[in-house]
């Protein structure tokens, strides 16, 4: 099986030799950039598997980045940055970010969400037996063509955001803890310290809000999520 490469750009040298000397211990091949520019050429070149993008950067900023990439490519891409406002976050993700992290942040749980993004990749080019379209409140999901939509409006999901909100529904009227949801969407192995379940909760919450939707995730204090088909 081929090395996958990961592009990194981040004006702070340090953070990325960081970054890529966990990478390289897991078996990615890394090349390191300090401005947005270089990392466009580099990419113009040859196609990287993945782009960790810093925002605030020299010549081409991460969000203007991530736009341009998002005209020729569909190459996922993980913004980190120490921007943490939920504006700056949605704004990243709409822009045509696949995830977003805080900095600081542990290289583990990079390297975690790194890992659930490819394993999400391969497991979407295989068809799924028990995949069905599935219909709540005012939320139609088929999981084929991948999309959510509120009275036929497509609502913008990413990946990672329609299997959480898939897996939810598919289980609905039932509490469903963090880790279980850590383990079934994004594949965490081992126990690891986030917030990436809570952060896309908000995401998602915000998009059936903007999206005119009555549907709720209710949050289940100190244990986990639930979608209810009666409130």
């Amino acid at each position: 099986m081929n090395k996958k490469l990961i592009y990194i750009a981040d004006d702070e040298i340090n953070i990325c030799n960081i970054i890529k000397s966990f990478l390289v211990k897991e078996g990615f091949d890394v090349e390191i950039f300090t401005d947005g520019r270089s990392i466009l050429e580099a990419f113009n070149e040859k196609q990287a598997d993945m782009l960790i993008l810093d925002i605030v950067m020299p010549e081409i900023d991460g969000y203007t980045l991530c736009s341009l990439i998002r005209l020729k490519s569909c190459v996922p891409i993980i913004i980190v940055s120490a921007k943490d406002t939920e504006i700056d976050k949605i704004s990243g993700l709409k822009l045509g970010g696949d995830d977003y992290l805080t900095k600081p942040f542990s290289p583990l749980e990079l390297i975690a969400r790194i890992n659930s993004i490819f394993r999400r990749i391969e497991l979407d080019k295989t068809p799924i037996s028990d995949s069905q379209i599935v219909n709540i409140s005012d939320i139609l999901i088929n999981p084929d063509t991948k999309q959510a939509e509120i009275n036929g409006n497509n609502l913008g999901l990413t990946v990672m955001e329609l299997s959480l909100l898939y897996y939810l529904i598919k289980n609905k009227n039932r509490a469903v803890s963090r880790s279980e949801l850590l383990d079934k969407i994004w594949g965490f192995e081992n126990k690891v310290e986030t917030r990436a379940t809570d952060d896309m909760i908000k995401r998602i919450r915000k998009k059936l809000s903007d999206g005119g939707s009555v549907l709720k995730i209710h949050t289940i204090w100190g244990f986990g999520f639930t979608i209810r088909d009666k409130e």
